[in-house]
C-alpha cells in the first residue's frame, strides 16, 4: 500500500505555510545602517576565520603527506 498524502491535507498544509509566511513578511522591519554594518561585518569575519581555517588544514594536510 502506497502511503498518499489526501489532497486537502497537502493544500491545507500549502495554505498553511503561506498564511504564516505572510505573517512573518508583515512583522519585518528593515535594519538600520548601524544593524546592517554590524550583521555585515560578522559575517564577514565568519567567512574568514572559515577561510583562514580550511587553508591552516590544507597546508597541515600538505606538510604531513
Amino acid at each position: 500500500m502506497e502511503n498518499v498524502i489526501p489532497q486537502a491535507t497537502w493544500k491545507t498544509k500549502v495554505h498553511s505555510f503561506i498564511v504564516q509566511s505572510v505573517r512573518v513578511w508583515h512583522v519585518l522591519k528593515k535594519p538600520s545602517s548601524d544593524e546592517f554594518k554590524m550583521v555585515a561585518k560578522v559575517s564577514g569575519i565568519g567567512i574568514l576565520a572559515l577561510g583562514a581555517l580550511g587553508f591552516i588544514i590544507s597546508d597541515i594536510i600538505k606538510l604531513v603527506t
